[in-house]
């Protein structure tokens, strides 16, 4: 969920607070300050398990020897590591030749795929969110849609590499994902793989004095492009704004110096988080600097189930630095931090090193963040004013005796649609900032 920097040497092992368990991409990773040979506190002290590792020898003779088929030596290591690691938890994993490139190319935002941030969920493929602007958002997927089947075939027993290696392929090729949206029958979403190219900062004017920023990911550049957004917000506005929308809503996560980074340009002073793990420098602490780019502007955070990792970090700063508003439901609730060291042969390990802490000392493993005001989806139905008439409608009505232009009632459409229209969340987080703005007198 973090990060800065770009990748720069393999040498160096990239800290990261992934979102869901990479379906499609990773999330951006930023070099840490963690030795590529560090690989635990302890493991230079404890000897090695002489007699698990004999039976470790004899179960690889015995498959060697009675398996159906001939397996190779290398096959059965390569297995054996990855289940090493998918045994310990859903974000450790072994990444080869082709998952470690898929990796660091994802860091800059631009990688092969649907555009899927997926978890695990009962045996099944869970989308923890669908990517702005991808095949998969296009094609109305959901967050919290579960995959249950992968052009026809079942993916209840797959592990999470084998479907998502599933859903990569040559772009432009369609592929068909059997979905269960709340329980309901399944139905069939046809797309194109695509190369998905993510802009993770989004910004504009909502009405005259509030702002609106999205950001869908965090990738290495994302705390420099939310300052840029910042900036444009102010010149477009001709003057401070009255009020701002940062949207988190079915955010994965990403590097962890970018949120940390995003943080800041809203805080000026205090702690925007903290790690705790077992490995050298791994328990680490960012505080904000002095320096306020959105000049103290009025904040509602918008979170929801999809909002993970990274995204938890700044939801989580900005609510105990009590510098916003959180609306909207419980966030996903990803509190760990996975650091990749690279390994010979082009492979690495992606490995859970640390928790993350707000700066109360709140971990959001397995809990996430609960929003301080409660605001769940809805659709929003306008309705005609029909035929009513005010009083400057009226033939022969006096005029305003303070002055100024009539205002009869309106009788024309033609209103360019605004994001608030028709997202139920965001127009309850625009009128907050209203309230806010009238009862401060700004």
């Amino acid at each position: 969920m973090l990060q800065s920097p770009r990748l720069t040497s393999l040498a160096l092992t990239i800290a990261m607070v992934l979102g869901a368990p990479l379906a499609r991409a990773a999330e951006p990773a930023k070099p840490a300050a963690i030795p590529a040979t560090t690989v635990s506190a302890s493991s230079s002290k404890a000897p090695l398990p002489l007699e698990e590792l004999r039976t470790f020898a004899e179960v690889m003779d015995r498959i060697k020897a009675a398996y159906v088929e001939p397996v190779d030596d290398k096959t059965l290591l390569e297995n054996a590591i990855k289940g090493m690691l998918s045994n310990l938890d859903p974000h450790s994993a072994y990444l080869g030749p082709e998952d470690f490139l898929e990796l660091q190319e994802s860091t800059s935002g631009e990688f092969g795929g649907l555009g899927i941030e997926v978890g695990m969920e009962d045996g099944f493929i869970k989308v923890v969110s669908p990517i702005d602007e991808t095949p998969a958002s296009r094609a109305g997927i959901e967050a919290g849609d579960l995959i249950v089947k992968i052009n026809g075939q079942p993916t209840r027993g797959q592990t999470m590499t084998e479907a998502v290696d599933k859903m990569r392929g040559k772009v432009g090729e369609k592929i068909t994902l059997t979905l269960v949206r709340d329980g309901g029958n399944p139905f069939d979403v046809t797309l194109a793989r695509a190369v998905i190219q993510v802009k993770s900062v989004k910004s504009q004017m909502l009405e005259d004095g509030y702002g609106y920023i999205r950001i869908t990911q965090f990738q290495v550049k994302t705390g420099e492009e939310v300052g840029k957004a910042l900036a444009k917000l102010r010149k477009d506005n001709g003057k401070k704004m009255r009020g701002l929308v940062l949207d988190l809503r079915n955010n994965p996560g990403g590097v962890l110096q970018s949120a940390v980074e995003v943080a800041d340009h809203f805080l000026t002073k205090g702690l925007i988080v903290y790690t705790k793990g077992r490995i050298a420098n791994s328990e680490l602490r960012f505080s904000a600097d002095p320096a306020d780019a959105s000049e103290g502007v009025p904040l509602v955070v918008l979170i929801n189930g999809g909002s993970a990792s990274a995204s938890e970090i700044v939801a989580g700063a900005l609510q105990d630095q009590k510098r916003g508003v959180l609306m909207g439901t419980d966030s996903f609730g990803k509190g760990s931090v996975q650091t990749v060291l690279p390994l010979n042969n082009d492979r690495a390990l992606k490995i859970t090193t640390a928790l993350y802490f707000t700066p109360n000392g709140r971990s959001i493993q397995a809990q996430g963040i609960v929003p301080d005001i409660e605001v769940r989806r809805a659709k929003i139905t306008a309705e005609q004013d029909g035929e009513n008439f005010k009083e400057a409608d009226l033939q022969g009505h006096l005029g305003n005796g303070n002055g100024g232009a009539d205002r009869p009632s309106g009788k024309g459409g033609g209103a360019k649609p605004r994001p608030q229209d028709d997202d139920y969340q965001l127009s309850q987080a625009l009128s907050l900032l209203k309230g806010l703005s009238i009862t401060q007198g700004k």
